[in-house]
């Protein structure tokens, strides 16, 4: 199972990259990666018995949490991709990885998790490092601090999100519940563009490629691989490993935005890779 999570880091390590060469609002960008990854998944879960049987059985407490769940992917995305034009995209990613901070308390106090010193002393390390990396923009300018601070409220929805996965995915299938929070999270989306008056089409063929290379690459098989996961590790173990995508991202925004990394963002990526080392080194029984 370890490959896939690293399937999953490295397909979302490219999302930041793409946002960032799109030319569309991120209510859009953030619209159309749900819509267009939501039909894919919803013809394969309605063509199987077994995942179209669960979604015609989905309880009154699933569909509600399906909801909630729908909608804080959504404002994740929404947040997070408007904060990529406010602050760099080293530091948003980094930012955003820091959602570790919400799933180690939830699972804590949800989900009776206990961790040992060691994997504790991982977690601390690997979120330091983050900060090391993202240090620099609160010395930049006010407009880097508010992306910064759109970024880490993002962190909290997407938490949100795998935290009620972790509990929901006890029962139904990647498929099922892909398909019900994926509904709510475009549906949400859709009115919050039309409310701000923003176009759905009339966007230049570079930006919808790079909208289909957020949904194909980044969402299919980074979210939501990541998604799938939570039926084997718990949503702390995948917010942890998680972090791996500002290592990633730093290097895709080096060769490919051509965006520096300095020697303080280096030394934040030995610190983080050093930190989920040391975290899933502890937990290895648990991802083996």
């Amino acid at each position: 199972m370890g490959i896939f999570l690293l399937i999953g880091v490295m397909a979302l390590s490219a999302s930041a990259i793409f946002v960032k060469l799109a030319n569309a609002p991120s209510s859009i960008m953030a619209f159309y990666r749900i819509f267009i990854s939501f039909w894919f998944i919803f013809i394969i879960t309605m063509s199987k018995k077994t995942t179209r049987e669960e979604i015609f059985s989905l309880t009154k407490k699933e569909i509600i949490l399906g909801l909630i769940s729908g909608v804080s992917l959504a404002l994740h995305y929404f947040l997070w991709f408007h904060s990529l034009n406010l602050t760099s995209v080293a530091s948003a990613t980094v930012i955003v990885t820091l959602q570790p901070l919400f799933a180690f308390v939830a699972g804590y106090f949800f989900f009776k998790e206990r961790y040992t010193k060691l994997a504790v002393s991982g977690f601390i390390i690997a979120v330091i490092g983050s900060v090391i990396i993202g240090w620099g923009d609160f010395q930049l300018s006010g407009k880097a601090l508010i992306g910064d601070l759109l970024s880490f409220i993002s962190a909290g929805f997407i938490s949100n999100y795998f935290i009620i996965g972790q509990y929901t995915r006890r029962r139904l299938s990647a498929f099922s519940w892909i398909s019900l929070t994926y509904f709510f999270a475009f549906v949400f989306l859709g009115i919050l563009s039309y409310i701000m008056h923003i176009p759905f089409t009339g966007y230049s063929t570079k930006t919808w490629f790079n909208i289909l290379g957020l949904t194909l690459i980044s969402t299919m098989l980074g979210q939501m691989v990541f998604t799938w996961l939570l039926k084997y590790f718990s949503a702390t173990v995948i917010s942890m490993t998680i972090l791996g995508e500002a290592v990633g991202t730093c290097i895709l925004g080096y060769f490919i935005l051509h965006e520096t990394v300095s020697l303080q963002q280096f030394v934040g990526i030995i610190v983080i890779l050093l930190g989920i080392g040391i975290f899933l080194w502890e937990k290895r029984k648990t991802i083996s």
